[in-house]
């Protein structure tokens, strides 16, 4: 499984994803800078977290207009798998590659700890080591992570199975308190309507093995391994 990870100026988590890849992956990541218009081809393209261009305008907007977006763009449509990992999410829906929005959390401050999620969708390409429901733990570090979109389309992704990763207690419950940005519905991270490129405000490249405090983050990458080996 060949792999990339674009870096935009002020990405801070594009070494960590490169080590979660090559880790899981047996090779070592591409690694593409932001101004490139071309790179060779992949079979997964990751866009990690940080704050591109320092996060000016909107988190992620400026980054969504640099050269390699135009690829990773192009090349979404054709099937390529692209995940966007907290900041990567934001890029992602500023590009029009998956729907709605990341505004400021709502108690209006930084948060950085772990949160439990459910996992809602077990069938695609980036949950398929994951249970359907399986409650797992990953840290979250973000300002921007609270998920906004119109009824319509949060009915339509809940409808499609779009909603990969819910917010929840240790229990798997849904509640607000479990909530760490005011996400609606409690929404964690999604799926496009094709299934290839996903978003998601948690880093499960944090935690892949026990020295880093656990591996609930490591199905993720099997997960892609065994959908794109």
């Amino acid at each position: 499984m060949r792999s990339a990870v674009v870096v935009f100026p002020a990405s801070n988590c594009d070494r960590d994803m490169m080590v979660a890849l090559e880790k899981l992956t047996g090779r070592p990541p591409l690694k593409v800078w932001h101004g490139d218009a071309n790179f060779p081809e992949v079979d997964l393209i990751a866009l990690p977290g940080g704050f591109s261009f320092g996060d000016y305008l909107r988190a992620g907007a400026m980054a969504a207009r640099s050269p390699v977006m135009r690829e990773v763009i192009a090349r979404a449509k054709k099937g390529v798998a692209v995940m966007g990992i907290c900041n990567g999410f934001q890029v992602l829906t500023e590009a029009g590659l998956l729907p709605g929005a990341l505004m400021r959390n709502a108690a209006l401050k930084f948060v950085c700890r772990d949160v439990h999620l459910k996992v809602e969708e077990s069938q695609s390409a980036f949950t398929n080591r994951y249970a359907q429901g399986q409650v797992i733990r990953i840290p979250v570090a973000h300002h921007d992570g609270n998920y906004f979109a119109d009824a319509d389309t949060l009915d339509r992704l809940e409808n499609e199975g779009q909603v990969v990763f819910r917010y929840c207690d240790e229990a798997g419950n849904a509640s607000m308190d479990a909530n760490p940005n005011g996400s609606q519905r409690n929404i964690a991270g999604i799926l496009n309507e094709r299934g290839n490129v996903l978003g998601m405000m948690p880093h499960p490249e944090r935690l892949i093995e026990p020295a880093l405090g656990g591996s609930d983050g490591r199905g993720f990458f099997e997960s892609l391994v065994e959908a794109l080996h």
